[in-house]
């Protein structure tokens, strides 16, 4: 039997002792950074995690894939062809009636086997051109060739500052403008600790289904508040190159920014980590703005509202006045009843009571076209009939 000087027994105990550093524990722990990340990914948005090599990027994401229970694929994009995302071309029988299918790789069949699934794009930053171009339709459209990914894949990806990538590009502004771009960094505090054996935990968001309604109708409210007051923040790309390889304004990253919030809301999502993924979506400028104008809102609950209409006060700032009303509108169309959409009119006329009719126009336009056939026209609609009807909204009996 092969003693501790034989190689055999050497590399069974270096194996041993290799086994006893892996075993580590985690740790509660507030990292805005990872909350963000989590945060994203329960949203349902694509993640770009920008850093330096070697600063804990693929360990993040392990430890998101156990938080949440799902497998975890890692496809190293710069050493992939164009070809292994748009899908292989395999020829049948009659390729001239039953087409030629493109072939899907390993990974994907995998996750769509498994029905759900991290996947995970390392060095993105590193791949040229072409594979970023063919990287387009499985982020936005979670296609691979032929085969549909199933909507529980979550994509993350990972990619280092062109000046530290081995042949770095920049990222092509398309490819950019579908994610949520964090930057990842390292704390000397968590590396030392991480050393002595304890690493922080990521404590993945819940939604509260009971928060969900009134969360989505106050995202819809602030966010489309917010890009009514400042229009020219709907869309700017950047003019270098750099800064249109990351996060910018349009209105997919604003729709992007819209289910974020919506979620944090539902959530309870830490200010910090909200920021951070808001600015992840729309860039640093517009991001900046739109959490000053969250910081200053603080709306009411709109289902509580409509529960209750007459014991509502409407706020007194015009900006908070249009991001509540275009928040109860919302909330009443996503559970539209006679008795909510009744009530609805009721905190619209408050308006009209406060002097201030021009706020709740677009709203009232938006109420009226829910009205279903037989509700009787509500009282508090006297003051948009004249808006209404140059609109078309109010028609039939």
């Amino acid at each position: 039997m092969p003693g501790p000087s034989h190689p055999a027994g050497s590399l069974a105990a270096a194996d041993a002792l290799n086994r006893s550093l892996g075993t580590t524990r985690t740790e509660p722990s507030a990292s805005p950074r990872l909350e963000a990340l989590a945060l994203a990914v329960t949203a349902d948005q694509p993640v770009l995690l920008w850093g330096e090599p070697g600063i804990g990027k693929s360990a993040g994401l392990e430890q998101l894939a156990a938080g949440l229970g799902l497998p975890l694929e890692t496809v190293i994009a710069s050493v992939h062809e164009p070809s292994d995302f748009s899908g292989l071309p395999v020829v049948g029988d009659e390729p001239a009636t039953a087409g030629v299918p493109m072939a899907p790789p390993d990974w994907a069949v995998r996750l769509a086997r498994a029905g759900h699934g991290l996947l995970f794009f390392d060095e993105l930053s590193s791949a040229p051109p072409a594979v970023q171009a063919a990287l387009l339709r499985v982020v936005l459209e979670r296609r691979v060739g032929s085969l549909a990914l199933p909507g529980a894949v979550r994509i993350v990806a990972a990619a280092n500052p062109p000046s530290s990538a081995a042949d770095g590009w920049h990222l092509s502004p398309p490819l950019a403008n579908r994610f949520v771009h964090l930057s990842w960094t390292h704390d000397p505090r968590i590396v030392a600790r991480g050393m002595a054996g304890t690493w922080p935990e990521l404590a993945v968001p819940v939604v509260d289904p009971a928060k969900a309604p009134g969360a989505a109708a106050r995202a819809r409210g602030v966010v489309s508040a917010f890009l009514t007051a400042r229009p020219g923040l709907v869309h700017h790309m950047p003019g270098d190159a750099e800064s249109r390889g990351r996060a910018w304004p349009s209105p997919r990253t604003w729709e992007m920014a819209l289910r974020m919030l919506a979620v944090g809301y539902a959530t309870g999502a830490g200010r910090e980590a909200l920021a951070a993924a808001l600015t992840g979506a729309v860039g640093d400028g517009a991001g900046i703005e739109l959490l000053s104008f969250l910081e200053h809102l603080d709306l009411p609950d709109p289902d509580r509202v409509l529960a209750a209409p007459d014991a509502f006060a409407l706020p007194e700032r015009g900006d908070r006045q249009l991001a509540f009303l275009i928040a109860v509108v919302a909330a009443v169309q996503s559970d539209l009843t006679r008795e909510r959409w009744e009530a609805g009119w009721t905190v619209l006329a408050k308006a009209v009571d406060a002097g201030v009719p021009d706020v709740a126009a677009r709203a009232a336009t938006d109420l009226a076209a829910m009205r279903r056939p037989g509700w009787p026209v509500p009282a508090g609609i006297d003051a948009f009939l004249e808006l209404l009807r140059q609109s078309g909204a109010l028609t039939g009996g």
